[in-house]
């Protein structure tokens, strides 16, 4: 996810501050990590370097004086072009639960276990992403994102269990190569 377009989007309803703008971030998109506040005036910092925002002024409300970031029109095309892309699928999967795998294969390690284990914890994750989205007074955004997590773990499983089917021959593969 490219933080200095979601700064942009956030930008893009008026002016704000850097605290500000992480506390939206992390309203807007729940399941994502939180920014680091060094992050988000890192970003704003490159964005006002590259002309996509500029500074706004300072605002000092019961606290200290904090500065006030806008977008550019360059930073709204910029914005308007970044979200208008098509995100291509990732042209090399990079699937740790399967290196884990065939590295335990190679250490005469037991793959069984290990996706016996790795189901039990992706479950674990699946009812936790459940009690969240179905707590009450869940936001839509809430929702959305644990079901888009929810929908990448189910893939996850089915490929553990497809893999699960066919260890005998994977452990054959790797043990002959």
């Amino acid at each position: 996810m490219s933080t200095r377009h979601i700064l942009l989007g956030l930008l893009a309803g008026g002016p704000s501050h850097g605290y500000d703008l992480k506390r939206r971030h992390d309203e807007r998109f729940p399941q994502a990590r939180p920014l680091a506040y060094g992050q988000v005036y890192t970003t704003l910092q490159r964005l006002v370097r590259d002309g996509l925002a500029e500074v706004d002024g300072t605002e000092a409300d019961s606290g200290p004086e904090r500065t006030m970031y806008r977008s550019t029109d360059e930073g709204a095309r910029e914005l308007a072009k970044w979200a208008g892309e098509i995100t291509a699928p990732a042209p090399f999967v990079t699937n740790e639960i399967f290196a884990k795998l065939v590295v335990s294969i190679l250490s005469d390690g037991d793959p069984a276990a290990y996706l016996r284990a790795q189901r039990a914890a992706h479950m674990a994750r699946m009812r936790e992403l459940t009690a969240v989205k179905t707590a009450p007074g869940a936001d839509l955004s809430t929702v959305l994102a644990a079901d888009y997590a929810l929908n990448h773990l189910d893939a996850d499983l089915r490929w553990m269990n497809t893999t699960a089917a066919r260890l005998t021959t994977l452990t054959a593969e790797v043990d002959a190569a």
